[in-house]
């Protein structure tokens, strides 16, 4: 089939200007005799335009220039238009991108757009919100909030919002239904994960895989403020994660699912795909196995 592109680019994502990028795509991608066409992302994600131009022109490939949130938008809008998925990460996270071994750099990005692998790939819903690679509850959600609100983006600011925060974070009650088992716990964050990681190749859940029909859960109790980064650093970081029966009593639990349910009762603030949302006092979670066809990097 021959291949036709449109460009999605987010005028407002991470820190780095736009106009060489459309320049870039359009001299790499005429080299490569494929037709193409770049429109700007919208900001309300009503995408129902770029689908009847899909279907119209035969378009196989929409990619996204941007961060997690734009391309959280465009998969939900258009994944069952059956097109790959392209990412040039613009960012101040690009978490699904880094875990698909996307490069930052647009150019390399662009090698992936023209020579990667399309792959099946997983989503999950939160409630009726969708998700492609993270949700989270507590801290770093609240440094979603924070950030979202601050007039520069870009990983100075992130890290800047999230040390703030580190030194008056509190801890939220969350009941938590999964794998046939019930318990309650209160945490610093509970990270429900499709991809491995946060964003900036920050590690959250080291065992993720983004095309297992799995969701991995991280939950970051309790524990004195001095040993919290320590309790990060040695379990979550590390990637020494005990399964769920041998974490209970432990500062981290983990566990894999499906599905999941959450009761949320004092309201922790919600983020999905690093976007802060209106939190839910009650969540129902559950994959959405082998969703939408992303382009990997060929060693992803």
């Amino acid at each position: 089939m021959t291949r036709k592109i449109i460009y999605l680019i987010n005028p407002i994502s991470g820190t780095r200007g736009k106009s060489p990028l459309q320049e870039l795509i359009t001299q790499k991608t005429t080299a490569q005799g494929i037709a193409f066409e770049i429109l700007p992302t919208t900001a309300n994600g009503d995408y129902r335009h770029i689908a009847d131009k899909i279907q119209q022109e035969k378009i196989t490939d929409v990619v996204v220039c941007g961060g997690d949130g734009s391309v959280n938008q465009v998969v939900n809008a258009l994944a069952n238009t059956n097109v790959d998925f392209g990412i040039i990460p613009m960012g101040s996270g690009n978490g699904l991108a880094f875990s698909a071994n996307i490069p930052k750099g647009s150019e390399k990005a662009l090698d992936v757009v023209f020579n990667g692998t399309a792959k099946l790939t997983d989503a999950f819903m939160v409630n009726d919100r969708f998700a492609c690679m993270l949700c989270g509850l507590g801290f770093d959600a609240q440094v979603a909030h924070q950030f979202a609100k601050q007039s520069k983006r870009g990983l100075a600011t992130y890290a800047a919002v999230t040390t703030r925060n580190f030194f008056t974070a509190k801890t939220y009650p969350f009941r938590v239904h999964a794998n046939k088992l019930t318990f309650t716990t209160d945490a610093f964050f509970l990270s429900i994960a499709n991809s491995n990681q946060f964003g900036n190749n920050f590690t959250i859940a080291p065992k993720a895989e983004l095309s297992d029909g799995l969701l991995d859960v991280v939950i970051v109790k309790k524990v004195p403020r001095p040993l919290l980064l320590v309790t990060i650093m040695k379990q979550v970081l590390a990637g020494k994660l005990k399964r769920i029966e041998n974490s209970l009593s432990s500062p981290v639990i983990y566990f894999q699912t499906n599905e999941l349910v959450i009761d949320n009762e004092k309201e922790a603030p919600l983020h999905i795909d690093g976007e802060p949302m209106k939190t839910f006092r009650h969540l129902h979670i559950k994959v959405l196995p082998a969703y939408f066809k992303l382009l990997y990097a060929s060693n992803g």
